[in-house]
């Protein structure tokens, strides 16, 4: 049973979504709000605002807001997107009062100290270090970029030191005004929640909130070109990028099955292929990345240096051939493991919790299950064959990470196809 949607006269939407049998519960304030929504000088300034706010907000600092929650046996975390910011927290049926109250003061009273954002400053440094270290991170910023070049999908949601060192505390507070707006905010809880209880104190602790005028982000043109970074390094990471469909799209369901059958499992096409029968990568997957307006079908592949170009010609015969047509078993396949998907995510509150909040941000409603079941189901092979042929008349955008032997690749990849 879909759950129902309430809605403050500000704007805030709350949905309760009680899953019998639990004792715990997740709770998730999310904001339609990321680094989709930052300009160019503000690369990073979402993600370093979700950070600021532990730092202290309402009546606690740091280490008093992590001690309140786990205290009770509960979990505290967040997440930025580039078109969504959530904060979370998981604990016992009992510890919602404590939870939300903790997740309003973040949201909405954080005290972003101008020393506390020097000293993280330094935090996000690291982080971005981090990244950048980590082969198969730094490989998907790379092709990002290249997808969606001089735009906002294209940069780091980490941002650069050279954007966010110049930003101050005033800076940050006139961002989170108008970031965190009433209107763009969802209250999302699943699993042992009691649903009066939930809308009574959301009202208490949200009901006081004002819309902020913001103009929505401009809509994303993705690019095509190739990106090499050449690094001594023992594997060559590929990540490769061609047109798809956003989560609005009549082809969102045959994009995620067409996905499926190409690079989605054990029993995908390129991994009995690449790595089953020519031992090419170790790591081989196809994926969809769906924003509101735009999307991309993408693979990655991690190869020896050696292998890199063969890996990636048997990539692109790949998706030609399922361009061609599936077959009618690989789709029942892939259905099935969509069907499974979608259950099984159902079944862990917090996924759910965030699950319903990104649809209602998304679509202004909820989809039932049986909806979504139905959209599986009314794929067909024609579905997927349009689905292959917008990719390989579209964009088609490439990065390569690794040793110099292995940027051969790229072009491979990044040619007309």
């Amino acid at each position: 049973m879909t759950p129902l949607v309430h809605s403050l006269s500000n704007g805030v939407r709350i949905i309760a979504d009680p899953m019998p049998g639990l004792s715990s519960l997740a709770l998730s304030v999310v904001i339609k709000g990321g680094a989709r929504w930052e300009a160019e000088s503000q690369s990073g300034w979402a993600h370093m605002l979700e950070h600021m706010v532990f730092k202290g907000a309402g009546r606690r600092d740091a280490r008093a807001i992590a001690e309140a929650i786990e205290a009770e046996g509960g979990q505290i975390n967040a997440a930025t997107g580039f078109e969504r910011t959530s904060f979370q927290v998981r604990c016992l049926a009992d510890g919602l009062p404590l939870g939300l109250e903790i997740l309003a003061d973040l949201v909405r009273h954080p005290h972003l100290d101008a020393g506390e954002l020097e000293r993280e400053k330094l935090v996000i440094a690291q982080e971005i270090a981090d990244a950048a270290d980590t082969p198969d991170d730094r490989v998907f910023d790379m092709a990002q970029s290249a997808a969606f070049t001089g735009q906002a999908l294209g940069r780091p949601i980490l941002g650069t030191m050279q954007t966010l060192t110049p930003a101050t505390a005033q800076d940050l507070s006139a961002f989170h005004a108008s970031l965190y707006s009433s209107d763009r905010i969802v209250v999302s809880a699943a699993g042992a929640v009691d649903e009066a209880a939930l809308l009574r104190q959301v009202e208490a602790l949200f009901g006081d909130a004002r819309p902020v005028a913001q103009a929505a982000p401009r809509i994303a043109t993705p690019t095509s070109g190739a990106v090499v970074e050449a690094r001594k390094l023992e594997q060559a990471q590929m990540v490769w990028l061609t047109s798809g469909v956003g989560v609005s799209h009549p082809d969102y369901y045959a994009q995620r099955l067409f996905a499926e059958i190409l690079g989605g499992g054990m029993a995908s096409r390129l991994f009995q292929d690449v790595r089953e029968k020519h031992g090419l990568a170790y790591a081989i997957d196809a994926y969809c990345a769906a924003y509101d307006d735009v999307g991309l079908l993408g693979v990655y592949a991690g190869t020896a240096a050696a292998d890199a170009a063969p890996a990636a010609r048997l990539i692109v015969q790949g998706l030609e051939a399922l361009a061609e047509g599936a077959t009618e078993t690989e789709l029942s396949r892939a259905r099935a493991q969509a069907r499974a998907g979608l259950h099984m995510g159902r079944e862990q509150p917090l996924a759910r919790a965030e699950q319903a909040a990104g649809q209602l941000l998304s679509f202004g409603r909820l989809v039932d299950v049986a909806e979504s079941e139905g959209a599986i189901a009314d794929v067909g092979l024609e579905d997927l064959r349009r689905v292959g042929q917008r990719a390989l008349d579209g964009v088609c955008a490439a990065a390569v990470l690794g040793p110099k032997r292995a940027a051969g690749a790229a072009g491979v990849l990044a040619r007309p196809i």
